[in-house]
């Protein structure tokens, strides 16, 4: 059953988990960032079921992450190419990689660290930030309805806006 079914924020969160959800789609994204193309090097270096790489194949390029292409003009053979949507998931890899980084393995005991090539040094931590350039914690961000909330998405987004403005007054 879809994630987005549960929701009753409608939210991206749930629409999301319902194509990437899977620890497949999110080793297979990264190794396409790492430049891997073609089905042959994802299931040699992933070491997954040709059947779950076709299908999670299959699902990402539904779903607008890689393109599928032949490898040359008239060719059988294709790779697979990070798109546009695909390549904006850089920084949920990142945040995610650092995350595990820090609660999974703990400090120094990184399995990878990503450098700037210019520089050689270690990226920065990702953080949340206003439009100014502060930096946010959770507690400084609200979430409100959109253009695209439903009327159940509005009422739970209401009734979270009454809690903030409770916890304001204790």
């Amino acid at each position: 059953m879809k994630m987005e079914r549960f929701d009753p924020l409608n939210g991206s969160i749930a629409h999301v988990l319902d194509f990437l959800g899977e620890g497949w789609s999110l080793l297979i994204i990264r190794e396409a960032f790492f430049g891997i193309r073609r089905f042959e090097e994802f299931q040699r270096h992933l070491g997954i079921a040709r059947n779950i790489l076709t299908s999670r194949l299959k699902k990402l390029c539904e779903n607008g992450i890689l393109e599928r292409v032949p490898i040359k003009k008239g060719a059988k053979r294709h790779e697979y190419l990070l798109t546009h949507k695909g390549k904006e998931l850089l920084p949920f890899m990142i945040a995610l990689t650092q995350w595990g980084d820090k609660w999974v393995y703990g400090e120094g005991n990184e399995p990878i660290i990503f450098r700037d090539r210019e520089s050689g040094q270690p990226i920065s931590t990702i953080r949340v930030h206003a439009e100014d350039g502060r930096e946010l914690r959770a507690r400084e961000m609200l979430p409100t309805a959109g253009p695209g909330a439903n009327e159940q998405a509005q009422q739970r987004l209401k009734e979270i806006l009454e809690l903030a403005k409770e916890m304001e007054q204790q």
